[in-house]
């Protein structure tokens, strides 16, 4: 069921946001670098690697470029268009075509990079592969503000190693132990919510069982 509701919403996404695809195109084509849509392997259903679609943010060979496929708060590498990009997360919706290929959900773990699914504990990898990443998920939501926690950090990479993926990780888990119809709606409705608002206290008041965040990080969420 989860499998229709996705390509029933992917597909009106897209011919509604059309007019707002083809405007970003149009900026990217004669902005920045030239290029518009980045591609990049990420690990999927079953650990099936499969290209990931994005909107350019970011300067070109930027994986090679200071924390790699690690993105800071402010990072020196995006693009001056890609920052609203980023924001408004317009970057992401690209996805909608890997949703309507069957390669992604509209909910789900998001897809990762190996190195950062390599981050995952062993367990919660077991388990994350068991569905297909999503455009958007509880992962996301919670860790709405990821990318200021780490710049806040003196050593972003130990933070997001050691604390941000290991949590996460459980995270995604729980979702996959709980997903269905519900919670496949009311986080399409939370994802909306937090980028509107950048406010992600909502999501503890639905999920009342979600994992508790490490001590490290409960400022932060």
């Amino acid at each position: 069921m989860q499998r229709l509701f996705d390509i029933f919403f992917s597909s009106f996404a897209i011919f509604l946001l059309s007019p707002l695809l083809i405007t970003v195109i149009l900026l990217l084509k004669f902005s920045g670098e030239g290029q518009i849509f980045f591609l990049q392997n990420r690990i999927g259903h079953k650990k099936k690697v499969f290209k990931l679609y994005k909107f350019v943010t970011m300067l070109k060979n930027s994986e090679n470029i200071g924390t790699g496929t690690v993105t800071l708060h402010n990072d020196p590498r995006i693009l001056p268009v890609g920052h609203f990009l980023r924001k408004s997360k317009i970057n992401e919706l690209p996805q909608l075509f890997n949703v309507l290929r069957g390669e992604m959900s509209v909910i789900g773990p998001r897809p990762q990079t190996q190195r950062c699914f390599d981050a995952y504990p062993e367990v919660s990898q077991e388990e994350i592969i068991k569905v297909r990443p999503g455009l958007s998920g509880i992962g996301s939501i919670v860790f709405r503000n990821e990318d200021k926690m780490m710049h806040a950090d003196n050593e972003p990479d130990k933070l997001y190693d050691r604390t941000i993926m290991p949590y996460k990780g459980v995270l995604e888990q729980w979702y996959v132990s709980h997903q269905g119809v519900w919670a496949y709606f009311c986080l399409i409705v939370l994802t909306i919510w937090v980028i509107l608002t950048s406010n992600t206290n909502l999501i503890w008041k639905l999920f009342k069982n979600l994992p508790h965040p490490p001590e490290e990080l409960k400022d932060w969420l």
